[in-house]
């Protein structure tokens, strides 16, 4: 059932689909915009949480009102599925710009409309449920901007370099997680306590306009990607049919599904654990641990540094995989979760800013094991008429259910017990998951996708691709009796 390998067959090279290199590049652009405008917000949200709690709730909230907080980047995720199940066949049926350009006018507006909200002040609980309901606009949205925009760009790339590209689209996520991490950082400290209360905090969340309006801009230049279109014209279905008939094709490849979900709990436990819980777990470790611990601006730069060094790192590693493939990447990072977690989290309860920098960079590498090959290898799991649909579902339920509760669970679990050592436990855990995804799952690399043509960059590049993939058929063909 996991596909290519099911569907393998000998090639002629003028079947081979050759996209232009510059329209590639655009396409990776295009697409990587949406995560920069999606992952800016969460590092603004898990940067700003403490003012955030004391603008939307009353003063006396106390421990409730870090869970609260907490809960209200939570619930994103709750509707992600939603979203999912809504744009993800949508974008099977009208094509992956189309749906692109619209999540990003929907993400970019729920950011923006949270620096318009008023204060718990001023209007009183109204504060934290409209607070709640951009929360939902977003969930809603991203359920089918991320998933899309990875079959967006795997359908663009060529075969031999669809590694690299994928990894790009994270580059994307890093960009915006660390532009929203400093714009906040710089806000928070270089503003009085006052101001920061009132309006400093909200100037932030207006810088999302602008990057959504420069994402759909993007969008709007490129046509939709090859195999959508060699889709749409071999597709003789009327669309009716086919929404009925794509849910039942989805559920039928339930292996995939559940390989693809248990990929996505370990890349991202790990992923939200780094950007979203960290910042809260330094004060928990100064308060058991009745020291200070470093100061709340140092470790911020630390954590801005490491997600600079894993910005480097992600097409590096991307590239890599394109080479020795993605299993042994993913495998590479399930075992660095199973090892080293529990030094890392040592590390990160530390004193010396070295000490702390070396447990974030090690939960930081092991991220981008998956960071950098699960953007290549998810879409490979699934044939191009449901793939949007299928790789939808199985992300962000996944993700709903342990990637974005991460850092709500953690903070229920270590306030109710007091043991700081849980986040490397879930760590642990997430990592076993991939393990066994990893295993299960078909070396995707330098392969055609599933249900489509095989993909170059050039007809030079065609015709060796070809090459080498009959010889690799004609290699596996049992020999003559």
């Amino acid at each position: 059932m996991f596909g290519p390998d099911n569907v393998r067959r000998r090639w002629r090279p003028d079947e081979v689909t050759v996209t232009k290199p510059d329209v590639t590049k655009r396409a990776i652009g295009a697409a990587a915009i949406g995560n920069v405008t999606e992952w800016y917000d969460f590092g603004v949200y898990g940067y700003l949480a403490v003012t955030i709690e004391g603008v939307f709730l009353p003063d006396d909230a106390g421990f409730a009102g870090h869970v609260i907080v907490a809960g209200l980047f939570a619930v994103a995720f709750l509707v992600r599925p939603l979203g999912g199940l809504f744009f993800g066949p949508l974008a099977d049926r009208v094509g992956r710009n189309r749906v692109l350009a619209l999540t990003m006018i929907l993400m970019a507006a729920g950011t923006f409309l949270i620096g318009v909200i008023p204060d718990y002040n001023t209007i009183g609980l109204w504060a934290p449920f409209l607070l709640l309901g951009c929360r939902l606009l977003q969930g809603f949205s991203t359920g089918g901007e991320y998933s899309n925009a990875m079959t967006f760009i795997a359908e663009y790339a060529p075969d031999r370099r669809r590694g690299f590209l994928g990894s790009l689209l994270e580059v994307g996520t890093f960009t915006g997680y660390i532009l929203g991490a400093i714009v906040a950082t710089v806000i928070q400290h270089a503003s009085t306590p006052e101001f920061l209360a009132s309006w400093g905090w909200r100037i932030p969340f207006f810088v999302a306009l602008p990057l959504g309006f420069v994402g759909v801009y993007l969008r709007s230049k490129l046509a939709d990607t090859p195999a959508y279109k060699e889709l749409e014209r071999l597709s003789e279905e009327d669309d009716n049919h086919h929404v009925v008939g794509e849910f039942k094709r989805i559920f039928t490849l339930w292996p995939n599904l559940l390989a693809a979900a248990g990929l996505v709990i370990a890349w991202n436990v790990t992923n939200y654990m780094l950007t979203s819980f960290m910042p809260s777990y330094f004060p928990m470790v100064a308060e058991m641990q009745g020291s200070d611990g470093v100061s709340e601006l140092t470790s911020q730069i630390l954590q801005i540094l490491v997600m600079t060094l894993c910005l480097v790192l992600i097409p590096v590693i991307g590239k890599l995989s394109d080479r020795v493939g993605r299993k042994a990447v993913l495998r590479t990072g399930s075992l660095a979760l199973i090892v080293l977690s529990i030094p890392s989290l040592l590390l990160i309860q530390g004193h010396n800013d070295l000490e702390v920098f070396a447990g974030l960079a090690i939960m930081g590498l092991s991220l981008i094991c998956f960071s950098a090959t699960a953007p290549s290898t998810l879409p490979s799991l699934f044939p191009t008429a449901v793939r949007a649909g299928a790789l939808a579902i199985a992300f962000n339920v996944s993700i709903s259910l342990f990637g974005g509760t991460t850092s709500t669970v953690m903070t229920a679990l270590i306030g109710a017990t007091g043991f700081l050592m849980w986040p490397a436990i879930y760590l642990m855990t997430a990592g076993v998951v991939g393990l066994i995804s990893t295993h299960v799952v078909p070396e995707s690399n330098g392969r055609p996708l599933w249900g489509a043509t095989p993909s170059a960059a050039s007809r030079q590049e065609a015709r060796d691709l070809v090459a080498e993939l009959n010889e690799e058929i004609e290699r596996d063909l049992p020999a003559p009796q």
